[in-house]
């Protein structure tokens, strides 16, 4: 399918303080799965602002419809402004838009998503509704999804269950209802963290065994893929969007680049000259957040388990270290590592008053926050996604969004790095649903080489970037073709 679309187009930083009395613990849902978060601050509506559950609301679209569940309807106008604006920096994304929306690469397409639901994907979904696919979404995140956006394309007429602040119980009846549907049966899955593949797969197997094609977008979904690969009970095609090119340098890198302040500055409005920060792991995020921080004047130290990225850090100028030889001193904490417990209770425990904890990793895993549940401590909200927990001897840790994904629950992501992302995922959706039979097996799968370079190439028009074109006699002593692809898929950008 890919074929028919032309590729060659176009001192410590607070005194300490006593506890008082009578305050409150706060209790909140301390989820396992992939609730962690997205956008909350580019939210203009806020989760509490009505106690009624979204579930007990009787609510319609314009059109009669009440095929959605979301937090308020009558945002929806609110929301399709929102939704326009991000398409003006979305162009790639609009642009296959128009040139495959002809063609329908998608007609009959049922597609089931749980995704961030933001103003972004939401420019996703209505393309992939544009390609001619029937969708049903839910949000895989608990904070992520911006009320308006989710109203707005409710309004539109997608079948969209989710809302800014879902409890856990909420959040696996919102996948449910996406799924779980009398005369729809979803053929493709859009998953970002595997909480609605595992769903499936657990709860109806059958349809699992009729679904054409996982597309999966992060590093922890992806995991998952490849241990139900590796027991043999993968039964359907999946393609790891992650390891694409086009996600790994551009989201992972370049956006974790720039959202990590955005979020740390907007919750707590430290300064970082100076501050000593630990970060825990150097992929693609964590190298991004280090640099972020190293530009700003912070000393940062490195964690890692494997020696080529510990050898990178140590190219880079960073110090590599155990986190527990540095957990007393440092002012911020900040994991990206894709892993469980990186940060214990001991660690927590050790930490100087008024030091900085937050996660840059999909999973609320990383940081044992339910070890802080506990009588001796209490917990303090000081503002949204910013709780104070402070032990008996008065010293508090900062705790930013619960230890859920820091820059999608407390700031932005720029617009054009997930128009990157979105293009990624509309194509391999798009390649799943249309491979002739054979093409893919039971197996986890790279995109390939060409659909990325595709991608990068619809990008490069809001650069006014030209490329060079190989002459003849160039791509065959390269043993290349012109139109490439021009690395192969071993090669390490």
């Amino acid at each position: 399918m890919l074929e028919q679309i032309q590729f060659a187009d176009d001192m410590q930083e607070f005194t300490k303080f006593p506890t008082k009395t009578g305050r409150r613990s706060l209790s909140r849902s301390i989820s396992q799965s992939s609730t962690d978060s997205y956008s909350s601050a580019a939210s203009y509506t806020d989760s509490s602002d009505d106690e009624v559950s979204p579930r007990e609301k009787q609510q319609t679209n314009s059109k009669g419809s009440s095929n959605f569940c979301v937090k308020n309807i009558k945002q929806a106008e609110f929301g399709r402004r929102e939704i326009e604006i991000a398409e003006q920096d979305m162009s790639a994304l609009i642009s296959l838009r128009k040139r495959a929306q002809g063609e329908k690469p998608l007609a009959g397409a049922k597609i089931v998503g749980c995704t961030h639901i933001t103003a972004q994907t939401a420019v996703l979904i209505e393309t992939l509704c544009a390609l001619g696919a029937q969708c049903r979404w839910s949000a895989c995140n608990i904070y992520s999804t911006q009320n308006e956006v989710a109203a707005a394309l409710a309004e539109a007429g997608v079948a969209v269950f989710a809302w800014k602040g879902e409890s856990e119980d909420d959040f696996w009846w919102c996948i449910d209802r996406c799924v779980n549907v009398d005369g729809w049966q979803a053929n493709m899955i859009l998953d970002d963290g595997g909480d609605l593949t595992h769903w499936v797969y657990k709860k109806y197997p059958n349809v699992f065994k009729k679904i054409r094609g996982i597309v999966e977008e992060s590093v922890t979904g992806v995991h998952r893929l490849y241990q139900l690969s590796k027991a043999g009970k993968l039964c359907v095609p999946a393609m790891n969007v992650n390891d694409s090119v086009t996600k790994q340098k551009f989201d992972n890198l370049y956006c974790c680049r720039e959202s990590i302040l955005d979020g740390l500055k907007r919750t707590t409005d430290v300064m970082f000259g100076g501050k000593q920060v630990v970060v825990c792991g150097y992929g693609e995020v964590g190298k991004g957040c280090c640099a972020a921080l190293k530009a700003l004047g912070a000393i940062v130290y490195v964690t890692e388990i494997d020696p080529i990225c510990a050898l990178q850090a140590c190219m880079d100028g960073f110090r590599v270290v155990k986190l527990s030889e540095v957990i007393r001193q440092v002012d911020v904490v900040i994991t990206c590592t894709g892993n469980k417990n990186v940060v214990t209770r001991e660690h927590l425990d050790r930490m100087k008053n008024s030091c900085i904890v937050c996660n840059m990793g999909h999973s609320n895993t990383e940081i044992d926050v339910t070890s802080l549940r506990t009588p001796e401590l209490t917990w303090e909200r000081v503002r949204s996604q910013v709780d104070h927990v402070i032990w008996p001897d008065g010293k508090r840790v900062v705790l930013l969004a619960e230890g859920r994904l820091l820059n999608l629950s407390c700031s932005t992501v720029p617009t054009f790095v997930l128009s990157i992302t979105a293009t990624t995922q509309a194509l391999a959706l798009i390649e799943l649903y249309n491979a002739p039979e054979g093409r893919y097996k039971q197996d986890v799968y790279l995109l390939p080489k060409k659909m990325d370079e595709y991608v990068a190439s619809l990008h490069l028009p809001s650069f006014d970037a030209h490329l060079t074109e190989l002459t003849d006699d160039q791509a065959k002593y390269l043993g290349l073709n012109k139109n490439g692809p021009f690395k192969p898929n071993y090669y390490r950008y």
